[in-house]
């Protein structure tokens, strides 16, 4: 067994079977369903003192937890195990999107009234849903090749540095292609609330990272422990295009 002393390379560990993985991915699948479905369609409002009402969409909240799972997934378990991870959870945002199409669009019995309603919660615009799945599937694997380059760089240390470095690339390559696929050009959009609503929105999800740097260190730690194992992607192919560990 592998012990924390002995870092070890994502290719020789990769046969190897961890207790915690599978958890860890579906905690990370799950966040991401549920920000999607729960707080991507709410604007929320806050009174912050000094500067009053502050709107902001609530799935600011949850979503930015994906990241930091990620940085857990990648940190602990390697970029091929994290790879794998990403696309079980774009194949599962693009069925919860043709579930939410095809549930909205059946025709309601006669005494069923919350049809409005339903598509209010649950109605999918095209754009956005297309949108939402580049930004996610390009954002998070930035995320994840960064993290893991960086500990190579770093030997092991810092990993404040790590994560916060590799979610400010992540978020930022995440934000860059989601508002503008989604909203530049849209109907009450122009570019420049494009342009300031990325840029607040990529403030915030880096702000959450950083205040959340304790419980990551936490999580890695124990999980580190947990598993026996300390891996360096060392010869790892960082090829997206795959989907095997």
């Amino acid at each position: 067994m592998t012990n924390l002393d002995e870092p070890t390379s994502a290719r020789a560990a990769a046969p190897r079977a961890f207790r915690h993985f599978d958890l860890v991915m579906a905690a990370f699948v799950a966040i991401l369903l549920l920000s999607n479905v729960l707080g991507a369609g709410k604007v929320a409002q806050v009174r912050l003192p000094g500067i009053g009402d502050w709107p902001f969409g609530a799935g600011i909240l949850f979503f930015p937890l994906s990241y930091i799972i990620g940085d857990v997934l990648t940190e602990v378990y390697g970029y091929a195990r994290t790879r794998r991870v990403i696309w079980v959870g774009f194949a599962a945002t693009g069925f919860m999107a043709f579930m939410s199409w095809v549930v909205v669009a059946l025709p309601p019995a006669p005494g069923w009234t919350n049809q409005a309603a339903y598509e209010t919660v649950f109605g999918q615009v095209p754009r956005i849903v297309g949108a939402s799945m580049v930004a996610f599937w390009a954002g998070e694997f930035v995320n994840a090749y960064v993290l893991a380059r960086m500990k190579v760089w770093t030997g092991g240390r810092h990993l404040w540095a790590r994560t916060i470095g590799s979610t400010v690339v992540g978020q930022g390559v995440d934000s860059l292609l989601f508002y503008p696929l989604a909203f530049l050009g849209a109907e009450g959009w122009t570019t420049g609330l494009v342009v300031t609503v990325l840029f607040t929105q990529w403030a915030l999800k880096v702000g959450w990272e950083v205040l959340l740097t304790p419980v990551t260190y936490a999580v890695v730690g124990w999980l580190k422990r947990a598993e026996g194992v300390d891996l360096f992607d060392e010869g790892t192919d960082f090829t997206p295009f795959r989907v095997r560990a």
